[in-house]
């Protein structure tokens, strides 16, 4: 066990390396980020200046070692547009994007499932159906779409919830949240059912599928046999093994909705990480983008690693294969 979680560790520590340096290259191309600071009216003298302050007058590879260096410290230097830590910028909009990228998850989550098990087990009905059928424009359009379009019928013709921003939020320590005032919740539901409808049909069909390809196992016939009720079939065994796949893939997708909630931030003006990101892109800030990329990088590598670690816990096999392997 404890080889299994040390080679995890060094290939995430892998990963991560070349996430940030393939980040960190490319970022060098978005712009000159001294012109976006100082503007065009500025001196060759002024320029010449400001890029020898902020260290861009050095070799690529001592920017990036400085760069890799203070982020294993949890520092990404200084924002170029903002004059600020990067660490604390990040740290300011973090609560926002995982409050907004959790709630997504719990209503991808609350209605997937259950919606995945009614089409599963009333395959053919008319209601089935149409939930098929609203999955696949749930797929098919665009997240920005689907939120102008929540926008322009939720908030412009009925007027019931608003349409940017966060509302109103409490301070806990250095943390915010908007869960805890009216104002908060009516400013989440939207940019919510917006980032979790692509994850709340991917569930759903997953699901499904996991549930069919199980009821037609043979020990589901064999519970038939012996007289169980269908609730004790469908509940109690069916829907039991299909969700470790589920369960795994929702996890993965947690990610998922992490990194692309840059989008719905966009398009609901969220004061979340994604919106930074997009200022960051626009000024050409290299440090900020780059801190991005890497902490999404490092969600995803650490989801990952908590996957494999519950697999290799629970499921027996994988530890007798490796015992095997190391006989």
């Amino acid at each position: 066990m404890l080889a299994f979680v040390i080679r995890r560790l060094l290939q995430a520590a892998i990963v991560m390396l070349v996430v940030a340096f393939v980040a960190f290259s490319l970022f060098q191309y978005v712009g000159d980020p001294v012109l976006a600071m100082v503007g065009q009216d500025a001196t060759p003298e002024q320029r010449d200046e400001l890029r020898r302050d902020l260290g861009l007058d050095q070799p690529f590879h001592q920017q990036f070692a400085r760069f890799v260096g203070n982020a294993v410290q949890g520092e990404f230097g200084l924002s170029f547009k903002q004059g600020r830590k990067v660490s604390t910028l990040l740290r300011e909009r973090l609560p926002a994007t995982l409050e907004l990228s959790l709630a997504a998850a719990v209503l991808a989550l609350a209605l997937g499932i259950p919606m995945g098990v009614y089409t599963a087990l009333r395959r053919g009905g008319w209601l089935a159906n149409l939930m098929l059928a609203v999955s696949l424009v749930g797929v098919s359009l665009p997240t920005f779409l689907i939120g102008i379009l929540l926008i322009l019928f939720f908030a412009v013709l009925l007027g019931w919830l608003p349409s940017y921003g966060r509302g109103e939020t409490v301070a806990l320590g250095w943390w915010t949240s908007g869960l805890f005032t009216a104002d908060g919740l009516r400013h989440l539901v939207l940019p919510a059912i917006t980032l979790c409808l692509f994850q709340m049909t991917l569930i759903m069909r997953l699901v499904r599928a996991e549930m069919l390809e199980v009821l037609r196992t043979d020990y589901i016939r064999f519970a038939r046999a012996r007289g169980l009720s269908n609730r004790a079939i469908h509940f109690g065994h069916a829907l039991k093994n299909t969700l470790v796949p589920v369960i795994t893939i929702a996890g993965l997708q947690l990610g998922a909705i992490i990194a692309f909630a840059i989008i719905t931030e966009t398009v609901f003006q969220w004061p979340g990480m994604g919106l930074l990101f997009i200022q960051a892109v626009q000024s050409a800030d290299i440090p900020v983008m780059a801190a991005y990329l890497c902490l999404i990088a490092l969600v995803f590598v650490v989801i990952n690693l908590m996957v494999d670690l519950l697999y290799f816990a629970v499921d027996p096999r994988l530890r007798m294969d490796r015992a095997v392997a190391a006989h």
